[in-house]
Parts: structure tokens; C-alpha cells; sequence
């Protein structure tokens, strides 16, 4: 049970907000009042203002779970199968051995990523669902209680009484418009945008398989030392793509990323072809 406490009544009008410390939150379209407009209605937009909205000003999307998915399963795919295919090959198997040890490690790989992405990601999804379906619950039972704790948010933030319970009245206005509101600011999440499993499963399965095969691939159509050689370029020219890929999203260094996922890739398949030579095998035919 939450701490209440007595609150004004909702003023008729939107306060004065000069000095005001605004919550770092968009109250939604349709909303006007203390944060929305800037002076007279059709009043001619500041400079400032009209450079702001030339200027490219967007962000991507960072917390659906597709595309983290593809980045790690291309990695993922990556790593683990040219360490099982070089660990296999340091034990001085023949190239049979090798594509079988390969291509199981792809399938395992790839369904064990996509079963476990759709697992974890169903269960945040059911989990936020339920933590949606409380508040929804309390906003139809004690809407008043609701809006008073909103205010208190907005309070803490820096906005002043007044103008805290006119926002979060602003805020009530809509089921909607109220259960958006108090997911931001008590859960901290958008309901729109919360990921679906099934896409960040396919994701993990083909992102996954994507990188595996590149290891793969050379044991085909090459034998022994060639073999080996032609899967540690392949698999180190693609941990240089991804490097410089992930630097373009994230706004790091190009050089700085690539080398990271290099070494990380070079640093497992070395490893495993060592312990491989290391320990060897005794094939029966």
C-alpha cells in the first residue's frame, strides 16, 4: 500500500511554468497545457525553434529484442562454431569429422539460441503484462489515489504543486493517455513498444546460422591446414564487418569495435584448436 497524502484540487487552468523544472516526459498528442505550446496559439515559431525542427534530430529504436537478437546471434554464430570446428580440426580428425562436428554445432546452435530467446522473451513479455494489468486495475478502482501519485512523481521531479496536479490531471484525462503515464514513471516502460518473442526468435535462428556457417563453409570444398586457414580469415574478415557495423549504431570507434570482436572470436578459436592438438583424438574406422 502507498503512502497517501492530500493534494489540491486540480486547478481550472494550466499554471504558470517560468522557472519550472519540466519532467523529462512527452504527456502525448491531443495534450495541451504546461508543457505543450510555446506562447500564443499561432504564434509565429522562434528561430531557435525552427532550427531544432530542420535539424536531424531522431533515435533509433534500441529496445526491441529483433535486432539485438540478429547482432548477437551473428557473433554468437560465429564464436562458439569455428572454436568446436577448430578444437575438432586440432585434434587431427579428417574433414568429414570436422564438417560433422560443424554442422551439428550450427543446428544446435541456431535452435538452442531461438528456443531460448522465445523463452526469455515470453516470459518479460508475460511479466509486463502483468505489471500493466495491475496499474490498469488500480487506475479503474482508485483513478483519484492514481492521480495523486502521479502529481507526487511530477513533484519529485522539480515541477511545483500547482503545476504537478495540473499535469498529472492533464494525464488522466484518457485510460490510455493515464496508463501510458504511470508506466513510464513507476515501471519505467513504454507499453507500445514491448518486444514480441517470435521475432527475436527467427532472429536468433537465422542470425545464428548465418555466422556459423561462415567457419563452415571453407570444409567443404578444403582439407587441413588450407581448411583451417581460410576459416580463420573468413571468420576474422566477418568479425571485422560486425565490429564496424555495431560502431555505426552505437557511435564508437570503427577501428576500437572491429579489433574487440577479432580478438574476442580469434582469442576462443585459439583456445580450442590448441586444447584440440593438446589432447587429440583415437578415430576408429
Amino acid at each position: 500500500m502507498r503512502s497517501r497524502r492530500r493534494q489540491p484540487a486540480p486547478p481550472s487552468g494550466p499554471p504558470d511554468l517560468s522557472g519550472e523544472a519540466v519532467p523529462a516526459f512527452s504527456p502525448g498528442p491531443g495534450v495541451a497545457g504546461p508543457i505543450e505550446g510555446d506562447g500564443e496559439a499561432g504564434a509565429e515559431p522562434r528561430p531557435e525553434a525552427e532550427l531544432h525542427q530542420k535539424a536531424e534530430h531522431h533515435h533509433r529504436n534500441v529496445q526491441g529484442g529483433a535486432v539485438r537478437a540478429a547482432v548477437f546471434g551473428v557473433s554468437d554464430g560465429l564464436v562458439t562454431n569455428v572454436s568446436l570446428i577448430l578444437g575438432v580440426a586440432g585434434a587431427q580428425t579428417g574433414a568429414s569429422y570436422v564438417r560433422l562436428a560443424g554442422f551439428a554445432g550450427l543446428l544446435a546452435g541456431a535452435f538452442s539460441m531461438a528456443a531460448g530467446e522465445y523463452v526469455s522473451m515470453s516470459a518479460q513479455q508475460e511479466l509486463l503484462g502483468r505489471e500493466l494489468e495491475v496499474e490498469r486495475r488500480a487506475l479503474h478502482l482508485a483513478p483519484e489515489a492514481e492521480r495523486e501519485e502521479l502529481a507526487q512523481i511530477y513533484e519529485r521531479r522539480g515541477l511545483s504543486v500547482e503545476a504537478a496536479a495540473y499535469l498529472a490531471q492533464m494525464m488522466m484525462r484518457t485510460p490510455e493517455m493515464a496508463l501510458e503515464a504511470h508506466a513510464r514513471e513507476e515501471i519505467g516502460i513504454d507499453p507500445s513498444v514491448i518486444a514480441s518473442p517470435y521475432p527475436a526468435a527467427a532472429s536468433s535462428l537465422a542470425s545464428f546460422t548465418l555466422g556459423a556457417a561462415v567457419p563452415l563453409v571453407p570444409w567443404f570444398f578444403l582439407t587441413g591446414g588450407v581448411a583451417v586457414a581460410v576459416s580463420v580469415v573468413a571468420v576474422a574478415l566477418s568479425s571485422l564487418v560486425i565490429g564496424v557495423v555495431l560502431s555505426q549504431a552505437t557511435g564508437r570507434s570503427p577501428l576500437r569495435s572491429a579489433l574487440r570482436q577479432i580478438v574476442v572470436s580469434m582469442l576462443a578459436a585459439g583456445v580450442t584448436y590448441l586444447v584440440g592438438r593438446l589432447i587429440g583424438v583415437s578415430v576408429v574406422h
